[in-house]
């Protein structure tokens, strides 16, 4: 955990020097820090409340959804090429979710800002959800949003929060999610009568 630590805390001192440094390349490089600091172990909420101090609300929504859109993007593009991290996202969504329910947009974006939810495991979610390229496309714009919005306007306030009013917070939005769930659940036909051919035996 220390050893953690230290890399969010190098991970972040590095950004604020390429951007003090970085003139006009400034938001470049922070755009492109959203892409790395999955590697770093820096959560995503993090960088954008560091996107809101370092550019303002508007410039840091702006620049931290691009680089959470290159995130997602990346993901799509990479997770079909890695069979493990494949299984261990669907064996999390499969414990966390259940095995036949999808998330509805409105539920991943409320997801998207507490802040140990796995940032890819919700985007596993919406692949899981609707694979055409297009549609994942736009629901990653969709779900991003409130994220980046949220932590760039709000985030140098949540450090004044009090432990009674996070507590609240998470738990309404844990109802919001609930609220928001599918009505049905879509069960493979295979699945289906597996299950029955077992119940029988």
């Amino acid at each position: 955990m220390q050893r953690v630590g230290e890399r969010m805390g190098d991970g972040l001192s590095l950004l604020f020097i390429l951007v003090e440094a970085g003139g006009l390349l400034a938001p470049i490089a922070f755009i492109f820090f959203h892409f790395f600091r999955q590697f770093l172990f820096i959560p995503v909420t993090l960088v954008c409340m560091t996107g809101g101090i370092l550019f303002g609300a508007v410039l840091g929504t702006v620049y931290s959804l691009v680089g959470l859109m290159l995130c997602s993007l990346g993901f799509y593009f990479l997770i079909g090429k890695l069979p493990k991290m494949h299984n261990k996202l669907s064996n999390l969504k499969r414990k966390w979710f259940g095995e036949y329910r999808n998330l509805t947009v409105t539920q991943t974006a409320i997801l998207r800002l507490i802040p140990f939810i796995h940032y890819h495991l919700l985007n596993f979610c919406l692949i899981e959800k609707d694979k055409n390229y297009q549609a994942y496309l736009k629901n990653s714009f969709i779900t991003n949003l409130p994220l980046a919005f949220f932590y760039s306007v709000f985030g140098e306030f949540i450090s004044g929060f009090t432990p009674e009013l996070i507590v609240i917070i998470l738990f309404s939005l844990f109802i919001l999610t609930y609220l928001f769930r599918e009505k049905m659940a879509v069960i493979k036909w295979a699945d289906f009568f597996n299950e029955n051919q077992i119940k029988r035996g």
